[in-house]
């Protein structure tokens, strides 16, 4: 923190604009303290990137960056500890869901049978008692109906796993092994964001495109991986936060042109062959559910089905025959329903408007992957502009650089003693 603080005194001293020289003259500290700490200041409060008259790179600060630092650390606090209290309010939402959805049935199932029942008794002194009995056994079809589904459930107990959304659990489930209340659940509130390890694909495979390119890229190599990208002249603002993840530096040429070189991600234990996987990164699509469309089909007739006996139970105890007989089960039920009967229509409510909220999101989603095609497809057919900074940008390219295992000066898997002795040994072989 102190090197980050006297970085911060350097920019205001010197006016906001300076050069990697300028801070470490000021502040007194090493060259590559303070380039990696006007990096990481640049990327965390949005400064840009200039080219000198004299060719010397210079960072330019807004007046009030402590502001900024200070606003965006305490939000990315607020977001980190909000993700991690949401993930436990969604684990109570899906545990409360899965218990109302079986208890919210059954209440239904169970007042409309007891409904009937009372109903049946309350006329059974002027009518023919057998015609009622059958009129009662008729009463608990919703039984049967619920029965002839078999044993779908699967696994229960699933989606009470507090890392259900997690984007390995995501990985690993197989749609076609999905129990029916997984699939009712996954019907209702989806299957995670499809793009949680999005930022960590970002990084990753920007990296290796890097790396494809020799440890030394330009603005436009980079663009294809990033999001709301504009481009000013002389102000490439946008690879400050790559040059700050992966300790990388500028080069200017004569023209006044820009290269990126991050000779770190040149530095391997072993050769490696480093190719990406696309030409620009591809958020994916938010998919509605992965359940199948049989147990979709199933779960929207739960939904119907709760929805309809819940009318139906509202106008069996709205029977003014049955005002007598609203007490114990029958008056919960009748001071329960306005619940019973929001909650069916939260059933099927939920997931319409999940559709649109959808539509929404992959409208956005579409709309960045098509900026980042454009900006791929830049590549395709450079300018004669963007030609020229391209081979700028390939004088500067170095080989990677293998850390090979015999050839270390040291190692903490030996004792010292014997590792220059190893090394004496083979000295005098070389010289043999």
């Amino acid at each position: 923190m102190a090197s980050r603080t006297a970085v911060m005194e350097a920019v205001e001293k010197l006016n906001y604009r300076v050069t990697i020289g300028d801070v470490a003259a000021q502040s007194g500290l090493d060259l590559n303290t303070a380039q990696r700490e006007v990096l990481a200041l640049a990327s965390e409060t949005g400064g840009n990137i200039q080219v000198a008259e004299s060719g010397e790179i210079a960072y330019k600060f807004a007046p009030n960056f402590r502001d900024i630092l200070v606003s965006r650390s305490f939000w990315l606090q607020v977001k980190e500890w909000l993700r991690g209290v949401w993930k436990w309010v969604f684990y109570a939402i899906r545990i409360s869901f899965g218990i109302l959805l079986i208890v919210s049935i059954l209440i239904v199932v169970l007042g409309i049978i007891a409904a009937t029942i009372a109903l049946n008794s309350q006329n059974r002194s002027d009518n023919d008692r057998n015609d009622r009995r059958s009129d009662n056994r008729g009463g608990g079809g919703g039984f049967i109906w619920l029965g002839g589904w078999g044993n779908p459930f699967g696994n229960p107990f699933i989606m009470f796993d507090p890392n259900y959304y997690e984007p390995q659990q995501l990985r690993r489930r197989d749609p076609d092994e999905m129990g029916f209340l997984e699939s009712v659940f996954s019907f209702l509130f989806g299957d995670g964001n499809p793009n949680a390890d999005l930022e960590e694909r970002r990084w990753r495979e920007i990296a290796t495109m890097i790396r494809s390119h020799n440890g030394v890229v330009v603005a436009e190599q980079i663009a294809p991986y990033l999001d709301n990208i504009t481009y000013k002249e002389n102000d490439e603002y946008f690879v400050i936060p790559v040059l700050a993840k992966f300790n990388g530096f500028p080069e200017v040429s004569d023209a006044g042109t820009l290269a990126y070189k991050f000779p770190e991600l040149q530095k391997v234990a072993s050769e490696r062959k480093a190719k990406t996987s696309s030409s620009y990164l591809q958020e994916k699509i938010w998919k509605f559910s992965q359940a199948p469309q049989g147990k979709i089909t199933l779960a929207i007739g739960l939904g119907v089905f709760y929805l309809v006996a819940s009318l139906y139970l509202g106008s069996l105890i709205g029977d003014p025959r049955l005002a007598k007989s609203l007490v114990g089960f029958l008056g919960f039920i009748k001071a329960a329903y306005g619940f019973l009967l929001g909650y069916a229509v939260l059933f099927l409510s939920t997931p319409l408007v999940r559709y649109f909220v959808l539509q929404y999101l992959n409208k956005g989603i579409e709309d960045r992957n098509q900026k980042r095609t454009a900006h791929a497809e830049q590549l395709q057919k450079p300018s004669a502009t963007l030609s020229e900074k391209l081979d700028f940008a390939r004088t500067f390219a170095t080989k990677q650089e293998v850390i090979d295992q015999n050839n270390l000066a040291y190692t903490t898997e030996q004792d010292l003693a014997d590792q220059e002795y190893a090394k004496m040994l083979k000295e005098n072989k070389d010289m043999k």
